[in-house]
């Protein structure tokens, strides 16, 4: 097992008992903090992953956090391949501390980041054109401002078109297949998310699971797919609906992460009360010295040259699926 470092050079690891009270420190900074501030409060809560979070020597006078893993998988599954940042907005001349992090941060290797506000990500951006190129894929985070309650409608979809519940495990290889950006996250982590966290599936009066959301491990609602000839059936509304009104249940704040160009799930959640936040980037950092043929984003080999940005991730919509595989 590789060795978690407790410190590196300008941050240092947190200890469990100190994350109630960064919770409510990042709170102050909500919408912007939401991914991260959610993805701390489900590790507090449900531990579906073992994240490592680290935090500025100075905490919080610079106020930098990041978590390794960023995501659960990476092409060498190595814990420091990957990582996700958050810094609030204001204060983003903090994140020089990143540039000069050498110890926990290997900048001359591939990096991996998840979607990451795209205020944090131009600014990590203007330092790293020196040591390489970047990939990324763009997504608007939503959330919900105003729930609207439209119980008989979906109750009415339920009774005619098919029955809601919760995944169970063996449920979870086939989501995983078919989810866009798999080369991202192993299967384990959906097991776990079944497991713990809310994520249901819309199954048709002869059982087969017809759509299916879930709610990830950093707070989102992510994974709606919907199998083609199930559409135009509302399941999608139905889930997305179901799953919002539990996540705020558990005392999480719901929102997704939707493509610029998806106006179908912009509709959809705009139904639901749902409002934009920010732009968020996911990207993979590729040092110059790197060669051109590097895949990334995969478990070791194969995938696309987009690598991990070849693919929808959490983001919302019917993804089209090949097959019932």
């Amino acid at each position: 097992m590789e060795e978690v470092l407790p410190e590196g050079k300008n941050f240092r690891l947190v200890d469990e008992s100190e994350l109630p009270e960064i919770i409510e420190f990042l709170a102050n900074f909500l919408p912007d903090s939401i991914k991260f501030h959610q993805t701390l409060k489900t590790f507090v809560n449900d531990r579906v992953w073992d994240f490592h979070f680290y935090v500025t020597k100075n905490w919080p006078e610079q106020a930098v956090i990041l978590h390794f893993p960023g995501m659960t998988r990476t092409p060498n599954n190595k814990l420091y391949e990957s990582f996700s940042v958050f810094c609030p907005c204001d204060q983003l001349d903090n994140l020089e501390l990143l540039e000069t992090e050498d110890v926990l941060i290997d900048w001359s290797k591939p990096i991996y980041l998840n979607f990451t506000h795209a205020k944090i990500m131009g600014k990590i951006e203007d330092f790293y054109v020196n040591i390489g190129s970047m990939e990324k894929l763009y997504g608007d985070v939503y959330g919900q401002i105003e729930p609207q309650a439209d119980e008989a409608q979906a109750q009415a979809v339920i009774a005619e078109q098919g029955e809601i519940s919760q995944l169970k495990q063996e449920h979870a290889q086939m989501i995983h297949d078919l989810y866009p950006a798999n080369q991202m996250e192993c299967i384990e982590v959906f097991e776990k998310l079944i497991d713990k966290l809310p994520c249901f599936g819309v199954f048709s009066a002869q059982g087969e699971l017809a759509a299916w959301m879930v709610q990830s491990y950093y707070g989102a609602m992510f994974s709606m797919q919907t199998r083609p000839e199930y559409r135009r059936k509302g399941y999608g509304m139905l889930l997305a609906k179901h799953l919002t009104n539990l996540v705020t249940e558990r005392g999480y704040l719901p929102f997704v992460v939707i493509r610029p160009e998806n106006d179908a799930s912009k509709s959809l959640y705009a139904k639901l009360g749902f409002k934009k936040y920010f732009e968020t980037v996911r990207a993979i950092l590729r040092p110059y010295e790197e060669s051109g043929d590097y895949q990334g984003g995969g478990g070791g080999g194969g995938g696309t040259e987009n690598g991990a940005l070849d693919g929808a991730g959490e983001l919302n919509g019917d993804v089209e699926l090949k097959g019932d595989q």
